[in-house]
């Protein structure tokens, strides 16, 4: 058990055995990050306030969508005076990326600084690649989960892909609500055809632009330029297309009024016409919807 700043430590299993350390080190919050229960290796002495994140240690696990409430609870700890104890199994890889987001949001320290410090203190710590990318996420997000940015969303459909099709089915939350269905003063997107809404922009999920043409070098076709453009809306699910996805893993999605063919999904991912590959893909085709916006009349 190492003293990462005042009031955070960040440890292992075996520590928990140690129940001289603990009392010694102010303990009253552990933060278990472990898939292994940890009651029984608590002392039954002791008085903690407890928190388990059950998850592995595995490149697909998902430690970002936690890492609100686990800053909240070593925060707890902390300003009460107390310290709190944040371990795994071996405290290298997913203790660590708690600690190191903790030092992120705290201190408004980029990925690289928060874990270089952790680091200097706990040389064996090795976050895996997967909580790597989300702590870089976590960085873009300005340290806080919001479930209404693109780029979570973006990040939680490819946790599910991942997962896909092990599935029993598409979990419901995922899907964004049919604007059909309700009023809204934000910018939507209409059937070309019939004129029925689709989507909403928030529900729009942007990527970076690809490298054009040459990312379909692979297709020797005599048509390629040097054009660099997106053709299609890239989108979370909305409610309408739940039927389409059920137990299959692409295919094409139609208006759910008039059904013409409006563009396709895939699990797997698709290419985006500027050549950036997008993973999982609900594309509906920019010439297919057209745009509308309020606009606010002065009297």
């Amino acid at each position: 058990m190492l003293l990462v700043e005042s009031g955070v430590y960040i440890g292992t299993a075996a520590d928990l055995n140690d129940s001289q350390a603990l009392v010694a080190s102010s303990i009253t919050h552990i933060l278990s990050v472990d898939s292994v229960d940890p009651t029984p290796q608590l002392p039954a002495d002791g008085d903690f306030s407890r928190k388990w994140i059950n998850v592995l240690d595995e490149v697909t696990a998902d430690l970002l969508s936690h890492m609100n409430d686990c800053f909240m609870f070593i925060d707890e700890a902390v300003k009460a005076g107390g310290a709190a104890l944040v371990h795994c199994q071996a405290g290298r890889s997913r203790s660590a990326t708690i600690v190191t987001a903790y030092i992120m949001k705290k201190h408004r320290l980029r990925f690289s600084e928060a874990y270089h410090r952790l680091k200097s203190i706990k040389q064996d710590v090795q976050v895996n690649s997967g909580f790597e990318d989300q702590l870089c996420l976590y960085e873009a997000m300005q340290w806080e989960v919001d479930t209404s940015s693109p780029l979570y969303k973006q990040y939680r459909l490819v946790k599910i892909a991942e997962r896909y099709p092990e599935l029993h089915q598409v979990p419901r939350e995922i899907f964004a609500n049919d604007p059909a269905l309700s009023s809204c003063s934000e910018a939507s997107y209409r059937c070309r055809k019939c004129r029925r809404t689709l989507f909403r922009g928030s529900s729009i999920l942007t990527h970076p632009v690809g490298d054009g043409a040459s990312a379909f070098s692979h297709k020797k076709s005599s048509n390629l330029t040097g054009d660099v453009q997106c053709t299609s809306y890239f989108v979370e699910p909305v409610q309408w297309m739940e039927q389409a996805l059920l137990g299959v893993m692409n295919g094409q999605l139609l208006c759910p009024k008039c059904s013409s063919k409006l563009g396709s999904f895939s699990w797997c991912g698709d290419q985006c016409s500027c050549g950036r590959w997008v993973t999982p893909s609900f594309q509906l085709h920019r010439n297919r919807v057209d745009e509308i916006r309020q606009i606010t009349v002065q009297k």
